[in-house]
């Protein structure tokens, strides 16, 4: 879904990367909307790891901050915490398609497990991304202002951020749609045109309404919704697993530069779904400053890792066994007739869980674009978008399968995002000023030049252009069409953006 050096006017403020010590005269503020103004007072020192949330961040009042900075006093939790975080979004029906669709592209069964566990790697990727929120106290679409300026970094959230979470959202949604059409009629009651728009709406209503009280919400309600999803899913695996063939493999089998294009285009295919999460600190960032690293990283990591790769390994098991080019239809084969209305009930649930992250991620999005809203209003504003989109893809046009297309180019974009996410975080050493971040004032530690980062806006121009003549998706770059059809536009726009990010800011803006 989501998802983040020389002073800029030498001698007028302290250089960005000079990271003096956290919260300390603190930067003016431009005091951006929150859903409540908590009372004010000292900040208290630095958190401990697993003390009780404060009276402002329980799970039965709407979450108080949007991306303002959030104070010691307020931190809490564990990084253990993450865990079904991650767990919980990543136990779904995409899932399932993404393994089936290994198989479909011609790999033999094993092939396409190595691809599955090669792609899911990139899940400590997102791990990294989510130490910053902690460091700073700020979600990500903040903490990429030190990537790309305090005016670059609206861009790239109007794009990267809140368009690309949106139109995540509405596609999810309709997938949830179409299970839940599905179970209406095994109930006995035809999926009218009305009945599906209503359908459609209540989904998205359990939704936002998660994503609308926040974070807190979305800590307590997801440990039991990864229980009840992994207890689905487990079901499945044992029915799957009994009709597999563990010999599988393609006639006739891939080999050569075909066999290649496959192994990248699936491995791609398997770390879009990690790659778009460069939004991970959104969810971390309540955790005390002291919080392990190591901890943040590989409980984030595993949370998602694990199940990702359990269920979409039963998605490619399945697809020895049936047709998974319509895996809810397939599925029907070898589940239990009794246990397909819970099936399509925990691929809503699924659905559910997925995008309360994403709408939440939207909302801050949308927020740090500019626009002068409370956080939970923006969370709403994106979700009656999404919902529009989905209710015109749906009952009017194709509109849903253009953007599912349009969508397919995006790692040409969120590789170098998160490349280029990942390369600060290291060249920061993991310190953030979060008090300056929050400062949008022209002349502030991340205006830079014109409000814009030469060093981060120049590498990921690179990067999207390196990757752009590398790709085999909608279109094919030159590169790509040289080689024989192999997409190497993850690598290639990932490196490429990194390296030149790295060597920017050592010339331009040189971290201390």
């Amino acid at each position: 879904m989501a998802s983040p050096i020389p002073d800029p006017a030498p001698g007028s403020h302290p250089a960005p990367g000079s990271n003096p010590a956290p919260d300390s005269q603190p930067a003016p503020e431009s005091h951006p909307v929150s859903d409540a103004h908590p009372a004010p007072g000292p900040t208290s020192a630095p958190g401990t790891p697993g003390q009780a949330a404060p009276a402002t961040e329980r799970a039965t009042r709407i979450e108080a901050h949007g991306i303002d900075h959030i104070p010691d006093s307020e931190r809490h939790g564990r990084p253990r915490d993450l865990f079904s975080v991650w767990a919980a979004a990543n136990v779904n029906y995409l899932s399932l398609v993404i393994g089936g669709a290994l198989v479909l592209m011609g790999l033999s069964l094993w092939q396409s497990v190595a691809v599955i566990v090669a792609g899911n790697l990139f899940w400590l990727l997102t791990g990294l991304l989510a130490t910053s929120g902690p460091a700073a106290g700020a979600p990500s679409e903040v903490i990429t202002r030190a990537m790309y300026g305090v005016i670059g970094n609206r861009a790239m959230n109007a794009v990267g951020g809140w368009l690309v979470s949106v139109c995540y959202f509405a596609l999810n949604l309709a997938a949830a749609a179409a299970a839940a059409f599905a179970l209406v009629e095994q109930a006995g009651i035809t999926a009218t045109t009305g009945i599906k728009a209503v359908v459609i709406v209540a989904i998205a209503a359990l939704t936002l309404g998660i994503s609308v009280y926040g974070h807190s919400m979305i800590m307590k309600l997801y440990l039991p919704m990864t229980l009840v999803l992994g207890a689905a899913f487990t079901v499945v695996g044992f029915c799957v697993l009994g009709h597999t063939d563990f010999s599988y493999r393609p006639a006739p089998p891939l080999n050569g530069s075909g066999l290649w294009a496959a192994l990248l285009a699936g491995t791609t295919l398997v770390a879009s779904g990690p790659l778009s999460y460069t939004t991970s600190a959104d969810f971390s960032r309540y955790l005390p400053r002291t919080s392990p690293r190591k901890a943040i990283i590989g409980w984030t990591a595993l949370g998602a890792f694990l199940p990702s790769v359990a269920v979409c390994s039963l998605g490619a098991f399945a697809a020895t066994a049936v047709d998974m080019s319509d895996p809810q239809a397939a599925l029907q084969e070898i589940l239990p007739g009794w246990f397909h209305p819970v099936f399509l009930l925990a691929l809503i649930l699924g659905t559910i869980s997925v995008n309360a992250l994403t709408a939440y991620s939207a909302g801050l999005a949308l927020q740090a674009v500019g626009v002068p809203v409370r956080r939970s209003v923006s969370v709403l504003f994106d979700g009656a978008v999404a919902v529009a989109l989905t209710l015109y893809g749906l009952l009017v046009s194709n509109l849903l399968d253009t953007v599912s297309n349009s969508l397919q180019l995006i790692v040409v974009l969120i590789g170098p995002v998160m490349a280029i996410y990942a390369a600060d975080i290291l060249l920061r050493r993991f310190h953030y000023d979060g008090r300056a971040l929050a400062d949008e004032t022209p002349g502030s530690p991340f205006w830079y030049t014109g409000g814009v980062n030469p060093a981060g806006a120049l590498a990921l121009a690179a990067g999207v252009g390196a990757a752009a003549l590398c790709v085999d998706t909608l279109y094919t770059g030159p590169i790509a069409a040289a080689l024989g059809g192999i997409d190497l536009s993850l690598p290639v726009g990932m490196a490429v953006s990194a390296a030149l990010y790295a060597a920017l800011t050592r010339t331009l803006t040189p971290v201390e």
